[in-house]
């Protein structure tokens, strides 16, 4: 052991020297580079970062009283710190000399004795603080008003009163606002004691319920604000007895209209009296309010209403109902609830350079609505050409200079407060331009179009690049006489013309042209001086242009004489336009009002205004919009339907107006209906506006019954339907079950036709709807006709003569069709024209020909209700406007999909206008159409409409799953599948599931997730020559499909000489010693180059010195890797001997490919380490990447030092990360490991969590280490914790939740550590970390974390365990050493067992 640590470290200082060297000589060719002028320049060098600069605490508004103390809070935050003022109503004040008010170290102001009179108020006002840091800039917070209450005036004094027992009674005491808080009541010189039926009201008003002898007395309200109380008068309230004589009811506080704030509390005062003593109630809008259930609403004495933490939803109009019983009075008041500014949209740091454009943007919602200013570095901004605002609150800066650079903020405020939200603008300094020639100067630069506000500019390429084709180009134009210059690029390169907008007329403007290319910006064109042409003088718009409607059909429009006429205004022309629309039209006015008259009713129209003088017209108005009056509807509802329920009831659908006819909101249907026999006597019924059916009962059996329904606006109602008849029933039919079979069929055959005639069921207590006559040539499935339960006779026509047709006949309802009838007939032949059936083709029911064409049904829409019903609908044009059918007609609706594509159609006949089609397949599109027949004739298909099923779970596995083993790598196997043929949806992951025990539990089975897009996946480090069984499910938004059948595939054999290289280096490198295994292609990064010298043009010397450099190191690496191989042979022989010995003694034992009988490990458990802890979501750096830890073979384990502590710290860093493949999972696991899960679904919901507990798993033993160690866990010393991570889902449909459960409380855990002798050290989990490069790791404690899938559909909270590492194997075969010469073998045994009754109660409570 000693002469192979002592290779060890000489191995290491070799590697550390070689590895200077090699950075030594990367470094010189760049050394090189650099001289050469070539260095790039850092492109983040120039680039200043935005320094957070903000309000941790912002003053409030306060309310003080005279003589008190007062502190203003404000605390901003910066690097460096700010530093603080004040303002007084907008003006500084001066802390250094004042006396009473001094800035606190945080930045609060503290105003101490505050002063108020009437004619001195210094301290009342409006406060602002400032923040200020030099060199960066000036932020200001939200103003506070600090009020100071006034001397105490009583507005109205209590007055002497009486009141009945039981009953309720006020004292007035008015102050104030601002001294309410400090109003207090007293009772014959007492204070008064408030409780639920003594209440003080926020006015100061004292309400006493239930006035009882005691509350007799002498009362008085006192006001202290600071100064000496003041008192009202003292008035006697006197309790009279309760008396049998009435009294009337009468309010003695009613609610009065109240404005709030959200958050705020309110009540609503009302008291009232009589005798008998009233109840009171409140109602909202007309709905009744439950103050008993109610958390925010209570009801005070005497039936005051408090509404807590008000909303925008409580405000309204309140009603207060008092009822005694003999009277009922009611009082309201409307409440209305403001809300203080809020940003939606706060403006964003901006980066920008000098002569740009840039916008703040700021949206700000609050009621009333707030206005909104601007701020630079605590100074207002004026709105000017270069300072616009845009888009009502936005804050538009044009052509940036310096010292526009700072922080600006954007100032919201109403009624109720304001608030501020800021950002910061850095001015960017132009990039340097690299090497390389610059553009010269553009030639020519000419004005070759000048307009009132526009300049079109012209110039040829510089003389240095006379081509120019990849040149791109910049404007820079200013006013004369500005400093402030703008820019315009132009839009591709090459283009050598742009066009400036938006200038002032009659303005002289300054233009310069500069190019640049890929090496920067070239030098400037010499200024050329434009001046625009002056306007004609036009009209201005004409100012405040205001519309209003008149009627329903007209409106009058007004406005004024524009400021700037330019002369004599000659007319105005009025335009306007109905909204929705592009046909705008006008009309000439001499005047400033104008009425447009035959406007549509309840129709919204712009309007906009031009004024005309000599020289043509002006500048248009802002267009207004105003929509007509609402009158009563115009038209019917349309589409009134009766449905008779049973012999009381009928139930009425109806559609509204047509939008056009509707002329304003519909607030209701008033429905109208009467019996046949007695038209005069008619009932009339209201229903809401929103209601499309009513069900009218408590009629009479077997009455026929007229409806009509009419439309309401608030202007009125308007005209009514049609009266629509419909019988009751005389008795409630049966329609639970479906009809019996009718009671005859009789068919006549003709030459193309057969009349079918019957009889109804013989039971006429089922319910019969109607009845579907099947026919065809041999079998009566081919077509079906459904016709009315009155008719009694059917003629089937276009038929083939001299054809054999099967009938059938049967009766249906709501429940479905009862039993057929079937009957048969030959149809006659061409020649037999002998006998016609009169009777039959006179019937009544029999349709007669019509010479006039069907129309197709139009409307038809596709409502998709399930992944496999879509209901479709459609109007026909043929008949009434009510659309219903009241002849023999019925429809035919088809359907197909165009998957695949030579689907046939499928149809289906229905007698409503609509039909539910099933049976469908989910996710898949289909189109629907609808034809028309009655009697012969049918019309042409109608138009087709579209609709796609919803998702379903997967219905099938993926198939034609394969394994096969990947070349040259034994170890690693490819699994290869298909998408399941019934996915039913977007396939968004598959599982892999693998396991070498086909008849586990499938959550002990080991799983790999993969992407929806993947249809391959590959997993090494399988243990060789073991058979592997392999199934895979696919998952979609809806869930997890079925799993296919096992694939089973064997590993490959290896002999030892065919051992991969990490097998190798088990034998000889020791635990932690080598890289791991990166595979064949793998190459060692070079930091900073892909050159292997790190510049293509280094120096010849260079390379020699480097060439030296590498050869010393290899000949060292080989001279110490020949000592440290010879030193490990030894010490391997030494343990060789010694696990011999230890088989001597333990002959029983079975090593790997012997058996699979293996006895439970010793465990040694620290019961104080026991804890649940979080679930960690491990990082997932590509959720393509899954690794997996699976048995792999016994020679990846070699003996370590406890010495090598240090090091293996080190070499575990050095190898950290590494991964050898894409979309290859690292298997390196042993017994009592599981993988970490990856779920790649991009449809999983984020609080889906996947449940980890120790594995379950029974692997093959690993070949010992040392003596009496056989059954250590191989792997225990691993770091890796694996953790299950998600990625979130958009839908939020329960998924499947992986959890294991222990099966063995023997199998939960790892052999543990004995305690290290310093703190423990926790190192994070790497998720592709291969576990060859952490087995030295075995002093530390880790949570040893595994999931699979199982109980799939139930979610369960995860159980990490924290299970101690297994001991160092040296320390671990010492102390078992001990053990086994201190106890004998029974010894052992009792402590197993007691150390197995231990485990059981752990694994019962880690389980619970």
């Amino acid at each position: 052991m000693a002469a192979e640590r002592g290779a060890r470290r000489l191995l290491s200082t070799s590697s550390f020297w070689l590895y200077c060297l090699l950075l030594l000589g990367r470094r010189t060719p760049g050394a090189g580079a650099a001289r050469s002028g070539s260095a790039p320049q850092s492109p983040g060098a120039s680039i200043r970062t935005f320094t957070p600069f903000y309000f941790l605490v912002e003053p409030v508004d306060t309310l003080s009283v005279r003589g008190s103390s007062v502190i203003l809070n404000c605390s901003a935050y910066s690097e460096p710190s700010p530093k603080i003022e004040w303002k007084k109503d907008g003006t500084f004040l001066n802390l250094a000399s004042d006396d009473r008010r001094q800035l606190l170290p945080d930045g609060s102001l503290f105003i101490s004795n505050v002063v108020h009179s009437k004619h001195n108020k210094p301290d009342e006002g409006y406060y602002q603080c400032v923040a200020t840091v030099e060199s960066l800039g000036t932020i200001v917070s939200r103003t506070a008003k600090l009020t100071v209450a006034g001397l105490p005036r009583f507005t109205s004094q209590p007055e002497p009163s009486s009141v009945y027992a039981g009953n309720s009674a006020i004292l007035n005491c008015e102050v104030n606002a601002d001294l309410v808080p400090f109003v207090r009541w007293e009772q014959n010189r007492h204070p008064l004691l408030l409780d639920d039926r003594v209440i003080k009201l926020p006015s100061g008003m004292l309400v006493i319920s239930n006035a009882t002898e005691g509350d007799g007395g002498l009362y008085r309200c006192i006001v202290e604000s600071g100064g000496p109380p003041k008192y009202s008068d003292e008035v006697e309230l006197k309790v009279l007895p309760d008396t049998e004589v009435t009294s009337d009811l009468v309010f003695l506080k009613q609610p009065s209209p109240l404005v709030r704030v959200i958050g705020q509390d309110v009540v609503l005062p009302c008291v009232a009296s009589g005798l008998p003593t009233p109840t009171i109630k409140w109602m909202k809008n007309e709905e009744a309010l439950d103050t008993e259930s109610s958390e925010r609403l209570v009801l005070l004495a005497g039936g005051s209403l408090e509404i807590s933490d008000v909303t925008e939803d409580d405000a309204g109009t309140y009603f207060c109902i008092a009822d005694n019983g003999n009277e009922t009075i009611e009082a309201q008041a409307e409440l209305t609830v403001q809300a203080q500014p809020e940003f939606l949209k706060q403006p964003t740091n901006i980066y920008a350079h000098e002569s740009m454009d840039i916008v703040f943007e700021c949206e700000v919602t609050g009621k009333p609505t707030p206005t909104v200013k601007w701020v630079k570095n605590g100074d207002m901004v004026i709105p000017s050409d270069y300072f616009k605002i845009v888009k009502e609150h936005n804050l538009q800066v044009l052509g940036l200079v310096k010292s526009d650079e700072g922080f600006y903020q954007c100032i919201a405020e109403n009624d109720v407060g304001n608030a501020q939200a800021g950002a910061q603008l850095i001015i960017l300094e132009h990039a340097p331009a690299t090497t390389g020639p610059l553009p010269s100067a553009p030639r020519d630069v000419v004005a070759s179009l000048v307009s009132t506000r526009f300049i079109k500019l012209t110039w040829r390429t510089p003389a240095s690049d006379p081509h120019g084709d990849n040149l791109t180009y910049s404007v820079f134009y200013t006013k004369e006489g500005i400093a402030r210059e703008r820019v315009e690029n132009t839009s591709r390169p090459g283009e050598m013309q742009v066009t400036i907008q938006n200038l002032m007329p009659a303005t002289v403007y300054v233009f310069r042209v500069m190019a640049q290319n890929k090496h920067g910006s070239g030098e400037s064109s010499a200024p050329l001086r434009v001046e625009t042409q002056p306007e004609v003088q036009l009209p201005g718009p004409a100012p405040n242009i205001r519309a209003y409607a008149t009627s329903p059909t007209s409106i009058t429009v007004t406005w004024e004489t524009p400021v700037s006429g330019n002369g004599e205004i000659q007319n105005y022309k009025l335009y306007h336009m109905e909204k929705g629309t592009d046909k705008e039209q006008d009309v000439d006015v001499s005047s400033h009002s104008f009425t447009i008259n035959g406007l549509k009713k309840y129709t919204e129209y712009s309007f906009r205004v031009v004024a005309y003088n000599k020289h043509g017209p002006g500048v248009s108005t802002q267009d207004v919009a105003v929509r007509t009056l609402s009158d009563v509807p115009s038209a019917a509802p349309q589409n009134l339907s009766l449905e008779v329920r049973n012999s009381k009831s009928i139930m009425i659908h109806w559609q509204p107006p047509a939008p056009a006819t509707q002329n304003g909101q519909i607030t209701g249907y008033k429905i109208r209906y009467r019996k046949a026999s007695r038209k005069s006597d008619v009932t009339e019924t209201l229903v809401s506006g929103t209601q499309l059916s009513q069900l009218i009962e408590g009629l009479d059996r077997g009455t026929e019954y007229n409806f009509r329904v009419a439309a309401l606006t608030i202007n009125g109602t308007g005209p009514a339907t049609d009266w629509l008849s419909a019988e009751t029933f005389e008795s409630d039919l049966d329609e639970t079950r479906v009809p019996e079979v009718p009671s005859s069929l009789h068919v006549r055959p003709l030459v193309t036709s057969i009349v079918v005639s019957w009889t109804p069921p013989e039971n006429q207590n089922i319910v019969v709807r109607g009845y579907a006559i099947g026919y065809g040539i041999g079998s009566p499935h081919a077509q079906t006709i459904k016709v009315d339960y009155k008719q009694r006779y059917y003629t089937i026509e276009n038929l083939d003569p001299s054809s054999h047709y099967v009938i059938t006949l049967k009766a249906f309802n709501n429940v479905g069709e009862g039993i057929p009838l079937y009957e048969s007939a030959v149809t006659r032949p061409h020649t037999d024209t002998s006998e016609v059936d009169l009777f039959v083709i006179n019937a009544p029911y029999t349709p007669v020909p019509d010479p006039t064409p069907m129309m197709p049904p139009v409307g038809v829409q596709a409502s998709i209700l399930s992944h496999d019903t879509i209901r479709i609908t459609w109007a026909d044009n043929s008949l009434p406007k009510h659309q219903k059918i009241t002849d023999s007609r019925y429809y035919t609706v088809r359907w197909k999909t165009n998957i695949p594509a030579n689907t046939k159609y499928k149809n289906a006949n229905a007698t409503t206008l609509s039909y539910l089609v099933t049976g469908l397949k989910p996710n898949t599109l289909y189109e629907f159409s609808v034809m028309v027949t009655k009697g012969r004739r049918s019309s042409t298909w109608s138009m087709t409409a579209h609709g796609t099923t919803f998702e379903l779970v997967p219905t099938s596995p993926p198939k034609d799953v394969t394994v096969v083993s990947k070349e040259g790598k034994p170890k690693t196997i490819i699994v290869n599948w298909q998408p399941p043929s019934e996915a039913n949806g977007k396939i968004t992951g598959y599982i892999i599931y693998y396991s070498t025990d086909v008849n586990a539990e499938i959550h002990d089975w080991v799983i790999e997730p993969v992407v929806g897009n993947r249809l391959t996946h590959q997993i090494q480090e399988l243990t060789l020559d073991t058979p592997y069984y392999f199934k895979i499910q696919a998952r979609n938004s809806k869930g997890m499909g079925p799993m296919s059948e096992a694939v089973q595939f064997r590993t490959p054999k290896a002999d030892s000489s065919d051992k991969m290289p990490n097998d190798q280096a088990s034998g000889s490198g020791g635990k932690g010693s080598r890289l791991p295994d990166l595979g064949s292609d793998y190459k060692p990064p070079m930091s900073g180059s892909n050159s292997p010298h790190g510049s293509p043009t280094s120096p010849l010397d260079s390379n020699m010195l480097l060439v030296i450099i590498v050869s010393v190191g290899v000949i060292t690496i080989v001279v110490v890797v020949i000592i440290a191989v010879f030193c490990t042979r030894r010490t391997t022989s030494h343990q060789k001997k010694k696990r011999a010995a230890c088989k001597s003694v333990n002959g029983s034992h079975k090593y790997k490919g012997n058996s699979k009988d293996v006895k439970p490990p010793d465990l040694w458990i620290h019961h104080e380490r026991l804890e649940l802890k979080p679930i960690d979501k491990s990082p997932d750096p590509n959720p393509i990447m899954t690794d997996t830890p699976i048995p792999r073979n016994s020679q990846d384990i070699t003996p370590v030092d406890n010495s090598m502590d240090s090091n293996i710290h080190q070499r575990r860093n050095s190898y950290r990360g590494h991964e050898s493949e894409d979309s290859m999972s690292t298997l390196a696991g042993r017994r009592g490991m599981r993988p970490k899960m990856m779920m790649p679904f991009d449809s999983q919901p984020p609080q889906q969590s996947v449940r980890n507990t120790p594995s379950t798993d029974t692997m093959p033993a690993s070949s010992s280490q040392t003596c009496c160690t056989d059954h250590q866990d191989p792997e225990g010393a691993t770091s890796s914790s694996y953790l299950a991570s998600s990625q979130e889902e958009d839908s939020g449909q329960s998924l499947p939740t992986a959890h294991v459960r222990p099966s063995h409380p023997l199998k939960s855990f790892a052999v543990p550590a004995v305690p290290p002798p310093g703190p423990p050290t926790y190192d994070p989990a790497l998720p592709s970390t291969p576990l060859l490069s952490q087995q030295a790791l075995n002093h530390h404690i880790h949570s040893v974390k595994t999931a699979s899938i199982g109980t799939l559909g139930r979610s369960r909270p995860p159980m990490p365990v924290v299970v101690p590492s297994a001991p160092e194997v040296q320390e671990t075969t010492r102390m078992l050493e001990d053990s086994e010469s201190s106890y004998e073998p029974d010894e052992l045994t009792k402590e197993m067992a007691h150390l197995e009754g231990l485990m059981k109660d752990l694994n019962a409570i880690t389980t619970a």
